[in-house]
């Protein structure tokens, strides 16, 4: 199902900014763009479906790590969050990146909440324990051992995003002349990975 509100003409794009913007490089190109971009943000708003309610929730999160060619996120969690409860409901899960600049990325995908001590270590950050404190009962101390701690990996399905070209001054220029003539600017690289595209990316 579908929404529209108006009928366009037939010989002009309905999203004059998306038809504009929207490139299509290589794979390899669109991959370590969209790599690059989230590395530079480190941060996530990570949205999930509340379980008791099914209304939507975002939280900021620290990127932990990276896997399946750099697509694939991994972020620390508290097991015993509101959070996990969240993903065991509803795993599809959603994450955005933005800077202050207006660059933007959605990755949206499917989590795990994986407790396997090897993988925790492995990606343990001592850091961690600012977080999770010390509950000074000789197990749960925020170390890499306590079973509160647990790695949410999030398996990407397809991504959206939009990374600025030229300068701030230029984009500026080209907005203000959009404005005056009524055509659409073109000031970002707005690019799509699909599902499939990802699948090679394993």
């Amino acid at each position: 199902m579908s929404f529209s509100n108006t009928n366009v003409p037939d010989d002009k794009p309905a999203d004059p900014y998306k038809a504009t913007n929207l490139t299509d490089p290589d794979l390899k190109e669109k991959v370590q763009d969209l790599v690059s971009f989230m590395e530079s943000c480190k941060f996530g708003m990570m949205t999930t479906r509340i379980e008791s309610s099914g209304l939507l929730t975002s939280r900021c999160m620290a990127l932990a790590a990276k896997e399946g060619g750099g697509v694939d996120l991994l972020f620390h969690t508290n097991t015993e969050s509101g959070k996990t409860d969240d993903l065991k409901s509803e795993p599809k899960i959603n994450i955005a990146f933005l800077n202050s600049t207006g660059e933007w990325a959605s990755v949206s995908g499917e989590a795990d909440i994986v407790t396997d001590r090897e993988m925790v270590r492995k990606y343990y950050s001592p850091a961690l324990k600012a977080w999770l404190g010390d509950l000074e009962d000789g197990k749960h101390d925020g170390g890499p051992e306590d079973p509160r701690i647990g790695v949410i990996k999030v398996k990407a399905l397809t991504a959206t995003y939009a990374i600025a070209t030229g300068t701030s001054l230029g984009r500026g220029a080209d907005i203000v002349k959009g404005a005056i003539t009524g055509a659409a600017p073109k000031v970002n690289k707005l690019r799509e990975i699909s599902e499939e595209e990802l699948q090679q990316c394993e």
